[in-house]
This record gives structure tokens, sequence and C-alpha cells, in this order.
């Protein structure tokens, strides 16, 4: 089980990660939505190239509910993203943006 400081370690990562080319023409914020004794709300703003991510509730324009074990190994490459997706283990309500976000963060 991955621990809060795991989890809360995932979204600096992504920043690190952020392929600003796979990024174009994408102004968005996506909420994660994760389950379990170490889940929480967190959001990632994807602006003009740019990225930024916090904690907390926010308006979003996708959301991507997982229990934060799942979503854990999806951001550490040992879950692939879309096996997990067809597992029902991660949630999306717009599956477009999720494939940006896949390619944006080098998930696959």
């Amino acid at each position: 089980m991955a621990t809060q400081e795991e989890i809360n370690g995932i979204f600096p990562a992504m920043m690190a990660n952020f392929q600003a080319d796979k990024a174009a023409g994408v102004n968005a914020t996506i909420q994660f939505d994760l389950s379990g004794d170490n889940g929480g709300l967190y959001w990632v703003k994807i602006e003009e190239g740019s990225v930024s991510h916090g904690e907390g509730d926010v308006e979003a324009d996708m959301t991507l509910k997982a229990a934060a074990d799942d979503f854990h190994g999806i951001a550490s490459g040992e879950t692939n993203p879309m096996q997990a997706f067809m597992m029902g283990k991660i949630k999306l309500d717009d599956m477009g943006l999720g494939m940006k976000m896949i390619a944006m963060f080098g998930m696959g």
C-alpha cells in the first residue's frame, strides 16, 4: 500500500514529467478523487503549455476517480493506465482528455 507521502509525491512528479508539446491546445483542470485511507482530492491545471497542481476540490473539466493505491500504480509505471480503465479501477468522465493526460504526463 502506498503511503500518504507517496501519494502526495505523485503530483510534483507529474509536473516534472509534463511534456508541453503534447499539451498544445489543452486548457483544462483535472480533478483527482482518490479513495482509501491514503486518498484525497487533488487537481492539475493545464493552461497555455504550463501546468500547476494542488489539493482540494475544484471546478474541473474532467474528474478521475480511483483508489489511491491504483492511481499510484499508474503514476509509478507499475500499472498500465488503459488496462486499469478497462478493469474499472479508474473512472473518467472525459475519455478524450484522459487519453491526452496519459501523453502529456508520460503515463503510458
